[in-house]
């Protein structure tokens, strides 16, 4: 899903991308996740906040909150992913980049073997297997091409690699993921990538929240983007552009954005 802001901060044509509006948490993990290494202090994550018009008393309730779900770690006014968001980070920076292995035809299918599990365990499951790129072909099924890293194997589940038998592998994957949709969206981020890239080297601060938005949905949609075989996908396939367009502007990003930290520190 997209995320931006409907702070005056906010240009309309980005804006009119629909994307939901950035809570304090969310500008909290973007920004962290985008961090190498992910560390922050307290009144840096503040100010960035108030670039989208958060008080200062909401995203310290947001941080308390989020260290004591784990999600952060605190250390002398501090702040760091915890583990789970230290995989999410992986997940992330893994969508930067094009599968380098060949496609050989085999796939991953992942089958749970759990005769009953919990609400919390089922949505463990599911966002493991997205955060793996695995689609669901029907409940407790996932499945992609073994065009990419194995997957881990969570608990009570099979994991088959192999080669398919199936009369259209194409019809398979348009099963799988919704082909079209992706590749319009992929479409619109990377043209509003190109509209704003100079406009990070012109007008600075000014165009920084606008900007953190345009990169935390582009980097969202890029964290589970199938990253399938060129064998599996139209020919006007978009994210392979995409992603050639936001290393350029993530270059950009995030040199603007270490001026606008360190002045705050």
């Amino acid at each position: 899903m997209f995320i931006v802001n409907t702070s005056s901060n906010i240009t309309p044509d980005v804006a009119a991308l629909g994307i939901e509006p950035l809570s304090a948490r969310s500008i909290i993990l973007s920004v962290l996740l985008g961090t190498h290494p992910p560390l922050l202090s307290g009144r840096s994550l503040i100010g960035l906040a108030e670039l989208f018009d958060i008080r200062p008393g909401t995203v310290r309730t947001a941080l308390s909150r989020m260290t004591a779900s784990g999600e952060l770690l605190v250390d002398d006014g501090a702040y760091a992913l915890g583990p789970r968001m230290l995989q999410r980070q992986h997940q992330q920076d893994e969508g930067r980049n094009a599968p380098e292995d060949v496609w050989n035809g085999r796939w991953f299918t992942a089958i749970t073997t759990a005769d009953r599990r919990s609400v919390a365990e089922r949505r463990s499951f599911r966002s493991a297997m997205i955060g793996a790129r695995m689609a669901e072909l029907r409940p407790d099924i996932w499945m992609r091409p073994a065009n990419i890293v194995e997957p881990d194997r969570p608990e009570d589940v099979i994991m088959l690699v192999g080669v398919l038998s199936a009369d259209d592998p194409i019809d398979l994957v348009e099963q799988l993921w919704p082909l079209s949709e992706l590749n319009r969206q992929s479409n619109t981020l990377r043209t509003s990538i190109a509209r704003h890239r100079n406009s990070l080297d012109d007008d600075g601060h000014t165009v920084l929240a606008n900007t953190f938005a345009l990169s935390a949905a582009a980097v969202r949609f890029l964290r589970v983007e199938p990253q399938l075989p060129d064998e599996l996908v139209p020919p006007d396939w978009d994210p392979p552009r995409l992603r050639a367009a936001y290393d350029d502007f993530e270059l950009a990003f995030q040199s603007l954005l270490r001026t606008f930290l360190h002045g705050l520190s």
